[in-house]
């Protein structure tokens, strides 16, 4: 089976995370951390700040690796580096996808994740935000 190895930012302010809704391929229409593939010789640091630049125009500082989601899906497995990020400069344009929400921790479910960023929003995202909204 392929593995595809990709990263994906999960950007935060104020107490709320960046989701973005696919406007392309197999998985259009869902939702998920903006990102993408690793390239040859590329550190995942490198990937995930080149993937945000080309899709939406802004510049991340990944602040820490928060996980790595493992996936199979039908055709190929999934090793997502899940990085916690915070513009550095920007202001998120969609270049490449249909939508895109700010979401509290009240909200994190209000969207249909395609299902590796649904485990890293059960596992590691819902626990980073609060009722009152701070970050942990």
């Amino acid at each position: 089976m392929e593995v595809k190895h990709v990263v994906c930012a999960v950007i935060l302010d104020g107490g709320r995370i960046f989701a973005t809704q696919r406007g392309y391929g197999e998985f259009k229409d869902g939702w998920e951390f903006p990102g993408g593939k690793i390239e040859v010789g590329e550190s995942a640091e490198q990937a995930i700040v080149r993937e945000i630049r080309e899709e939406l125009d802004t510049v991340v500082e990944p602040i820490r690796l928060l996980d790595t989601v493992e996936k199979d899906y039908p055709s190929f497995h999934l090793s997502m580096q899940c990085f916690l990020c915070r513009v550095k400069s920007g202001h998120l344009k969609l270049l490449e996808h249909e939508a895109a929400r700010w979401l509290d921790k009240q909200h994190l479910y209000n969207v249909a994740w395609l299902p590796a960023d649904l485990d890293l929003v059960r596992s590691k995202v819902a626990g980073l935000l609060t009722d009152s909204g701070e970050v942990r």
